[in-house]
């Protein structure tokens, strides 16, 4: 094998990754591509061992989150980026360990927090849910 043969063969197995749409080791995936160890998704596209989850690409070991986009350890999540090991989180990107927050950015080891400003719980809930309900975002 020499140089133009690898790098031919490469090109043809990336080709055939990315036009072939299976879902290995999945159970019960409605419109799901390239998902792996999947179970209960809809419209995911590139997870692992995600469940209960609509709308997710690039992630893995991903519960009950929605439109969440290169995550990892995430559970109650919705349209979330780049966040890891971390729950109830809303709006937000690149946070890790954090849980219930709303709208904030590259935050780590924090809770209730909202545009990266902290809140007491029951401030939180209050706003939060009155800012999720006005714009029509589903709560996780």
């Amino acid at each position: 094998m020499d140089v133009k043969d690898f790098q031919r063969r490469l090109k043809e197995l990336e080709h055939e990754f990315a036009t072939d749409p299976v879902n290995n080791r999945s159970h019960n995936l409605q419109n799901c591509t390239r998902c792996a160890g999947c179970v209960f998704c809809t419209d995911c596209d590139r997870c692992y061992r995600c469940t209960y989850c609509s709308a997710c690409e690039n992630s893995t070991n991903l519960t009950h989150c929605s439109g969440c986009v290169s995550c990892h350890n995430l559970a109650n999540s919705v349209d979330s980026s780049n966040c890891t090991n971390s729950a109830y989180l809303v709006l937000c990107r690149d946070m890790t360990e954090c849980n219930y927050c709303l709208g904030c950015v590259g935050l780590s080891r924090v809770d209730f927090h909202i545009l990266n400003e902290k809140y007491s719980r029951s401030d939180y809930f209050r706003i939060a849910d009155a800012l999720l309900k006005s714009m029509h975002v589903r709560r996780p």
